[in-house]
């Protein structure tokens, strides 16, 4: 595949210095003119490319390197791009796997895609220590991605001065700033959490955002910095329809956190999605395989335990084999019980709240022995982001972080995987071929029988 697929990176200067607030602003602004702009979101984190798409209405996607490799970022890329393309970055523009690494970073994307970045950095207290800032972003690291700079909490009397300061010390060009607009706060974008009334509020804020993006920021040169990018050129998915299987997957408000790339490889291995609710269906749907993942069942329990017809019917079915991928809040909803409400009690464990993130970050899972997903020896790449745990969170499988440290997680059969990783499948697209595999004999076994779940 090759594709012209014009693109620009906003990285940061740090977590909380208004990346994302400047990013949906753009996003927002961009969709006004009446363009169709693609958002992709570096990294793991699945509530940004949701918020961009439930609240803006633009499509997105994640680019982590760990889970797919510089070949796998390139593909999904590519895949995905259109004639306007903004990528987010994630925490500092440097930060990667480790303190000392830039690995897996906005740096590292940006260069595994040719993309240019702006680089958003909050001057709030600042003066000629801005350009200091500037400037260690450009030269850290060789070859300089940075094209262009965009301030955060700059006053408007301020920034002509501040600008002519960087751009004179720098050489690099200052593309705008993002006032200060207290009432558009966007600290917390669960969309778990988001009522329509949110919902609307939300919108309402973006486009105040947008308003001060189209007014304080060059969107032009913003533009021009994206056509300049040279064509991008990735493998394709060398993936082919396995056969044809209902794949039933939670989607409401207590289950929201999917990889998009997951669910394209499941359809395109041959899986109809089909979307249910454990808070408000009666049973499962007709179906072949079950997928549930993470998201916020912890503020949904009541519902959850009262809807005895729903966990009753997953219960069945996953003990009577269907096969089934669970994972974090998926998991804990197959559970005896979350913070003493009675759930799906396929596992005789119990789930508290620990206050804290628990065993947070990247993960290799490695098999030792065969099970749905895996054969002895394989491995799979996921991310681990709760602050629940489970009094037995399964141990079939060995985590490795990055760092080398090693855990245990998981409960795994021939037709099971359950536990807190959130799965990346195209890290080793076998694994989702199993899967379906799996979905395509429980089918072939429930035609010749005669009836079907």
């Amino acid at each position: 595949m090759i594709k012209k697929a014009p693109r620009l990176l906003i990285a940061g200067t740090g977590s909380g210095c208004g990346k994302t607030t400047t990013v949906c602003a753009i996003l927002q602004a961009l969709k006004n003119r009446g363009l169709s702009p693609m958002s992709f979101k570096c990294g793991p984190d699945y509530i940004d490319p949701m918020f961009h798409t439930g609240i803006i209405g633009v499509e997105s996607a994640n680019l982590d390197i760990f889970f797919a490799g510089e070949e796998g970022v390139r593909t999904a890329f590519v895949r995905h791009a259109r004639d306007v393309n903004l990528i987010e970055g994630v925490m500092g523009m440097y930060d990667g796997l480790s303190m000392s690494s830039e690995e897996s970073s906005s740096y590292h994307v940006a260069r595994t895609l040719s993309a240019p970045v702006v680089l958003v950095v909050n001057v709030r207290g600042m003066a000629l220590s801005a350009a200091a800032v500037v400037r260690g972003y450009m030269t850290l690291r060789q070859p300089n991605v940075v094209r262009g700079v965009i301030f955060n909490k700059v006053s408007p009397m301020t920034y002509p001065s501040l600008k002519k300061v960087v751009e004179d010390e720098c050489g690099i060009p200052v593309l705008g700033y993002m006032p200060d607009r207290p009432e558009c706060s966007l600290e917390s974008r669960h969309l778990g959490l988001v009522t329509a009334a949110e919902v609307e509020e939300l919108q309402t804020k973006m486009q105040i955002l947008a308003q001060a993006a189209e007014e304080c920021v060059d969107l032009d040169a913003l533009l021009s910095l994206m056509d300049d990018c040279p064509p991008l050129e990735a493998p394709d998915w060398d993936v082919k329809p396995l056969g044809s299987v209902r794949l039933a997957v939670a989607r409401d408000k207590a289950f929201c956190f999917y990889y998009r790339d997951n669910l394209e490889l499941f359809q395109a291995l041959g899986a109809q999605i089909v979307p249910f609710s454990p808070i408000s269906d009666e049973k499962l749907p007709d179906c072949d395989g079950l997928y549930i993942g993470g998201g916020y069942p912890e503020l949904y329990l009541p519902q959850l335990s009262a809807n005895r017809t729903m966990t009753a019917s997953v219960k069945a079915a996953v003990e009577s084999g269907l096969p089934t991928v669970a994972e974090c809040g998926g998991f804990m909803y197959l559970c005896r019980s979350i913070d003493g409400e009675t759930m799906a009690d396929v596992f005789p464990t119990d789930c508290r709240g620990t206050g804290r993130l628990t065993r947070f970050g990247y993960a290799t899972l490695h098999a030792e022995t065969e099970s749905m997903l895996f054969a002895p020896g394989d491995t799979l790449r996921g991310h681990e982001f709760h602050y629940w745990d489970a009094g037995d969170p399964g141990s079939a499988l060995r985590a490795v972080k990055p760092s080398g440290r090693e855990t245990r997680c998981a409960y795994v059969s021939d037709t099971l995987y359950a536990g807190y990783p959130h799965l990346y499948f195209p890290s080793r697209p076998r694994a989702a071929e199993r899967f379906i595999k799996k979905c395509i004999d429980r089918r072939r076994c429930h035609e010749a029988n005669g009836n079907r779940e």
